[in-house]
């Protein structure tokens, strides 16, 4: 029984687990709370409680106790494929793998060997691990790493606090126990195995905000919320929980984690049967957390549409090596924002340059460099009927397919007495009158990525020297993210995109770690036509004081864009232009993660390099330690000229 679904939501956040105590009849486990009951899938142990080895001092003689099998004969009760999709195992908490004492460590090891063949022999897709016992977790990451080497492909959970209890927690202290710290330790020793993730045990006392907002840049596949954390209304005798832990399960739906509802206590001490003639004791803790997703905003159009492409790596498009294909058209064509705004632009520029006197003598030149299939001709027609103005418009489109759609957009609407198409790449072009207008939309994911200067450089010899550019200018922006599945996947596709090969992505399990910063600024046309195009900039992020110890995986890109006077199209995300969804951010990777401290300095160094045959990035950083310098000439990804 997923929570309540709102409009169009496929989110896996939905489904709603809870944290089950021992029983030998799974059977009637899954009755109770499955079939019968309020949730989608159970937090099961796979073995007895009181399972242990022998007393044995004898390492070579030393055996385990098989009397008591972990649900002896439960694979005859239950199929594998609903082991598969309504259990998640959860491992023995009191294992200490990292033990000093050789015989509870060499215990530990061989039960979490055992429960994980077991939950491997009933076809479990994923285990929950004991959180580490202390700050050294090397050997229990070295099990953990065998098993993932191993022939299954079973997911592994460990199991961190996220927060602190009452019982830990002194008033007036602010120093709450970073179990980020342990898990970035964990996941480095097992290599940012890909099957390696996280559950978070939720506490009384959570973390500050900036120090939450690290973990939804990591593999978090649930969150585990006690009974215990409900607190209950005086008047009703309702429950509710606190408004923090409120917007945190918000969060984390937005997220797409699920939550499991720990009722061990509730469970245990409830009266109930299994013939479902009672209401299930969680029940209410249910619809409370049911509650939080029901009142959260339901995702747009647009959202539901990203859903699958979301943190999903893409090359960029080299639109003057290749030729772009309709698909990509037919997506750029429906952003609405982007085209109203563009014709905004064109008509105050239309105004500005043509009186109202003379309105109807003269018809302004206007270029459109890329025409595409004609999404940015038709926004200067609108925009000359919208001003008044007569107008005269060059669409020059390299793409041969792109022209004969183009050709077939300026028949259906007569437009063919004033809109000439031109089948050549800019640069070559010997354009038979000066312009007044330039209009393009060559901006990629990070402003110049597309080489939209080196364009627009090749276009303004024929525009007349009081002309305008639209766009006139662009910035680029950089911010150091958190993203470990961006960097696991961009390590992992070696065959298609290198470790350090900037691409483009949906960001959605990210955490930005502090505010962007500007890079790099074209304006067009230019005041000195041999200004170089290469750029050089150094930044400093500071980490702020309240986020704790964060792993720095790369950077994501974004622009700001001026298309004329106060007419703008952003992506940069605190001035971002609403609904606007013709580009995803960039991201730069960083080959080998870098961790930064609380209140630290992240330097960083930039550099647009132009060759003859090829524009390309290098980036690294040189504090709080120093990265090897990326992309070293354009080795790995680069612009064709």
């Amino acid at each position: 029984m997923p929570l309540e679904s709102r409009e169009g939501d496929t989110s896996k956040a939905r489904l709603c687990g809870v944290e089950i105590g021992f029983s030998y009849t799974i059977t009637d486990s899954i009755r109770f709370n499955i079939d019968q009951g309020p949730f989608d899938f159970i937090l099961v142990p796979l073995m007895y409680p009181g399972f242990v080895p022998t007393e044995d001092n004898d390492p070579n003689s030393r055996i385990l106790d098989h009397r008591l099998l972990p649900y002896a004969g439960s694979d005859f009760n239950v199929s594998c494929n609903r082991w598969n999709k309504l259990a998640y195992g959860k491992i023995s908490p009191w294992l200490d793998l990292d033990s000093e004492d050789e015989t509870t460590r060499m215990d530990a090891e061989i039960i979490l060997k055992k429960q994980i063949e077991w939950a491997s022999y009933l076809s479990i897709k994923a285990c929950v691990l004991p959180t580490p016992k202390g700050n050294c977790c090397a050997n229990y990451a070295r099990c953990v790493n065998q098993i993932l080497q191993g022939p299954n492909n079973m997911k592994l959970l460990v199991r961190f606090p996220f927060g602190m209890s009452d019982d830990d927690y002194s008033p007036g202290s602010n120093d709450l126990v970073d179990s980020w710290k342990t898990w970035n330790s964990f996941r480095l020793l097992c290599d940012y195995h890909n099957q390696l993730m996280v559950v978070l045990d939720i506490m009384r006392v959570l973390p500050p905000e900036n120090s939450q907002k690290r973990w939804y840049g990591e593999p978090v596949t649930a969150a585990i919320l006690d009974s215990d954390m409900f607190l209950t209304k005086t008047r009703g005798n309702t429950l509710y929980l606190p408004k923090r832990h409120q917007k945190l399960i918000a969060d984390f739906f937005d997220h797409d984690i699920r939550i499991i509802i720990s009722g061990l206590k509730v469970l245990n001490e409830a009266q109930f049967t299994t013939e479902g003639s009672k209401p299930h004791p969680l029940l209410p803790y249910r619809d409370q957390v049911s509650n939080i997703y029901k009142q959260m905003v339901p995702p747009s159009e647009q959202e539901r549409l990203e859903f699958g492409m979301r943190d999903f790596l893409q090359l960029p498009l080299r639109p003057l090596r290749n030729y772009t294909q309709a698909k990509s058209y037919d997506t750029w064509e429906k952003d609405k924002v982007k085209y109203i705004n563009y014709e905004i632009a064109i008509c105050k520029a239309l105004r500005d340059r043509v009186s109202n006197e003379k309105a109807s003598e003269i018809a302004t030149v206007l270029v459109v460099v890329g025409a595409g299939r004609g999404p940015l001709v038709r926004s200067s027609v609108q925009a000359a009927k919208r001003a008044g103005r007569k107008l005269k418009v060059y669409a020059v489109e390299k793409n041969p397919q792109a022209a004969i759609a183009l050709d077939e957009l300026i028949r259906t609407n007569n437009w063919s007495s004033f809109v000439y198409i031109v089948s050549s790449d800019v640069r070559d072009w010997k354009a038979p009158e000066r312009a007044d207008i330039l209009v393009s939309d060559l901006l990629g994911s990070f402003g110049d990525n597309e080489l939209s200067p080196e364009s627009l450089d090749g276009a303004q010899r024929f525009l007349k020297k009081d002309g305008i550019s639209i766009p006139s200018s662009y910035t680029s922006f950089l911010q150091p993210l958190t993203a470990s599945k961006l960097y696991k996947d961009a390590k992992e596709i070696k065959e298609i995109l290198h470790s350090e090969s900037a691409c483009v992505v949906n960001m959605y399990n990210v955490d930005r770690l502090a505010p962007s910063q500007e890079v790099f600024t074209f304006t067009h046309p230019k005041s000195f036509v041999g200004e170089s195009n290469q750029r050089y900039q150094k930044l400093c992020f500071m980490i702020p004081n309240d986020t704790g110890s964060a792993m720095v995986h790369g950077f994501a890109g974004y622009f700001n864009a001026t298309l004329y006077k106060d007419v703008f199209l952003r992506t940069e995300p605190s001035t971002a232009t609403p609904k606007l969804k013709t580009w995803f951010p960039m991201f730069f990777p960083l080959r080998t993660p870098i961790c930064v401290e609380s209140g630290s300095r992240l330097e960083v160094h930039f550099w647009r390099c132009v060759g003859y045959r090829k524009v390309w990035y290098e980036w690294c950083v040189t504090s709080p330690s120093s990265s090897p310098i990326h992309n070293c000439n354009g080795r790995s990804c680069w612009m064709d000229l």
